[in-house]
């Protein structure tokens, strides 16, 4: 006798214990996150078998926990083969009983923090409540003061009273000869602020804020490494609009390479931030602020015919959406990095990194090349400061070139 549980998905026998009222309901749930037939059964099968195993055990729905699929999945029925793929699936069947409020939220019992680790999450709040600092910035801040400590104090108590310049200065320079300058520097400055912290806070009184070393740094030493204009155009020539992904992918590096934004820029675009009546586009800046960017017909048209045609049905806001089960927005940056390298491979096109930063470098050469000010260059890609701007003046050789004078003595 089957048992239909959705259009398409039956099983070949009745559904039995606690779970089984809620498991067509788990059956439409992967539906909605784009799940192929096949999968949807196979999962559907999992959290069957599942209930029908608690049933056996006489757990009623009052008291199954996240333990119940560990042990489900050690002992499980007879005749039944456990599958890769089976423990994420049981994964995803309880987090769905807990919103629909079948099973209730569990409070997981915290993880005795050690002695560094109090101080580092303490250190951490200040940044993300006190000073608002990007999550980015803190992630990077909290690594180096949690080595830091760990260095100095170990597994023991951590007495910031008893630090000293010593120990400061022998750290950076330790990790200093490790360190690319860029991360270097960002250590020094990570240290700079959880001493000035800790002074703040009274722990110590002497100004070891001071005492942490300068990396050594020369005002742009490196050209930014953007990719040929007519690389862009080859490459964006060479995606395949006729696909969903080929869509998607589309109007993503027109965004890289028209408004030079960041990876995690589009990651963080929403639909309603795009204003089809002004032709405008609101982009979420690091550190939370935004900028208002005029949308090009082009690059309007793209993202259009991915939201028409190509976009899964989701509950997501985010403009972009993966292709695969299950369907929601990229996680981060990487996901854009990986599409522009997939993309440049594909098309065969060699270019200076297989990320997406190039774009930019490549839009802000351009506009130079035409003669857009550092001001409008760095308002178009959302410059704090007109410092992190000047570093383009360095790929106008053609102007700086008329503009230098003859060498004495040189050829005529």
């Amino acid at each position: 006798m089957q048992c239909i549980i959705d259009d398409g998905l039956a099983l070949s026998r009745p559904l039995e214990g606690p779970l089984s009222a809620y498991i067509a309901g788990f059956a439409r749930w992967a539906r909605d996150q784009g799940y192929a037939l096949h999968s949807r059964k196979q999962k559907v099968l999992v959290a069957a078998c599942f209930s029908r195993w608690l049933g056996h055990q006489a757990v009623s729905v009052q008291r199954v926990t996240s333990e119940h699929p560990a042990r489900y999945l050690r002992r499980g029925l007879r005749g039944v083969q456990v599958r890769r793929g089976d423990v994420a699936t049981l994964r995803q069947f309880i987090d769905f009983l807990r919103c629909q409020g079948v099973i209730p939220i569990e409070k997981m019992p915290q993880p005795r923090l050690s002695k560094v680790e109090q101080v580092v999450q303490a250190f951490q709040r200040y940044l993300l409540d006190e000073r608002a600092l990007a999550g980015t910035t803190v992630v990077y801040y909290v690594q180096f003061v949690r080595r830091f400590l760990a260095d100095r104090f170990g597994e023991g108590p951590v007495k910031l009273s008893r630090l000293c310049a010593g120990d400061v200065v022998r750290f950076v320079q330790r990790q200093a000869q490790r360190l690319h300058l860029k991360r270097a520097k960002l250590l020094t400055t990570a240290l700079r602020s959880f001493l000035q912290y800790a002074r703040y806070l009274g722990n110590i009184t002497l100004d070891l804020a001071a005492a942490v070393p300068t990396v050594a740094n020369w005002s742009m030493t490196s050209i930014p490494r953007a990719i040929p204009m007519d690389a862009v155009t080859r490459l964006l020539a060479s995606i395949d609009r006729r696909t969903t992904t080929g869509r998607r992918d589309y109007a993503i590096l027109q965004l890289l390479a028209r408004l030079g934004l960041r990876a995690g820029e589009v990651v963080r675009l929403e639909l309603e931030d795009i204003d089809w009546n002004a032709g405008r586009v609101s982009v979420q800046r690091k550190g939370g602020r935004r900028s208002v960017l005029p949308l090009p017909a082009e690059v309007g048209a793209a993202i259009a015919a991915y939201l028409r045609h190509g976009r899964p049905w989701s509950s997501s806001r985010r403009v972009f959406l993966r292709t695969k089960a299950p369907i929601r927005g990229f996680l981060g940056s990487p996901a854009i990095d990986a599409i522009v390298g997939h993309t440049l491979a594909g098309a065969g096109i060699k270019a200076p990194s297989r990320g997406a930063h190039q774009f930019r470098h490549a839009l802000a050469t351009e506009m130079l090349h035409h003669g857009a000010s550092l001001t409008e260059i760095g308002d178009v890609l959302g410059h704090r400061s007109p410092e992190t701007t000047k570093i383009y003046t360095k790929v106008d050789v053609e102007s700086l070139r008329r503009l230098a004078l003859p060498w004495p003595g040189g050829m005529r």
